[in-house]
């Protein structure tokens, strides 16, 4: 069965020969802009990502970042004239595995597929459980919270926090339920403690307009996110 392979190319003349030539050992899916390849990438199964960095809607450095925030072992190869040392930089810490500038060979990129597919072979992803929360990605197995890229590292008791919130989405928690549940006390000084990590939640989320921790007055909490 063949591997299957996502392009992201939006120069119709240059997909048409890479996709003619990868066909012949790939099952290649192409795309002409970023947003709709990440729509498949998030509804399909893909072993591997070609990414041209000039794409329309969703540039290249952005999709390799959102594709990134769900799969951390899907191997990524970056195709671009852009030839500035900075730029292949960016990729390659946005997570990418090689960054190849146009014009390049199609044997080249054939030798670079392979191995990356059979790397990835030998060292299947660890899935864990993540959730979707407006724009950022928490990763409670790993306590982390990503965006665009960008890891923001929880401790273990905010990640605990901010699973019970998402777990009770849109419904308010009473303040003894948080204690009892993390702290395993309704406690006042277990409290102060809580009110501590929530602030540091609320700076992380700050941005996202849709995404809040609102205080409900001598009752609790509600983490309000949109359905």
């Amino acid at each position: 069965m063949k591997k299957r392979i996502l392009y992201a190319e939006d120069d119709s003349t240059l997909a048409f020969l890479t996709a003619d030539n990868l066909e012949q050992y790939y099952e290649v899916v192409h795309f002409t802009n970023g947003q709709d390849a990440f729509d498949a990438f998030v509804k399909e199964e893909f072993d591997l990502c070609i990414l041209d960095v000039m794409l329309p809607l969703m540039d290249g450095f952005e999709l390799a970042a959102a594709i990134r925030e769900r799969n951390i072992e899907i191997p990524i190869i970056f195709l671009s004239a852009k030839t500035l040392k900075e730029d292949r930089i960016k990729g390659l810490k946005l997570g990418a595995d090689d960054y190849l500038v146009k014009p390049y060979s199609i044997e080249e990129l054939i030798l670079k597929i392979e191995v990356f597919l059979q790397r990835s072979q030998k060292q299947p992803a660890i899935k864990s459980n993540t959730f979707a929360i407006g724009r950022f990605t928490f990763d409670p197995d790993n306590y982390a919270v990503l965006k665009n890229g960008e890891t923001t590292q929880l401790t273990e008791r905010e990640s605990a926090l901010l699973k019970l919130f998402i777990d009770n989405k849109n419904t308010i928690l009473k303040r003894e339920k948080i204690l009892t549940e993390l702290w395993g006390t309704d406690d006042y000084f277990m409290g102060r403690s809580m009110d501590v990590f929530i602030s540091r939640l609320r700076k992380i989320f700050k941005e996202e307009e849709n995404i809040r921790i609102e205080n409900i007055p001598r009752i609790g909490f509600k983490l309000v996110v949109p359905e």
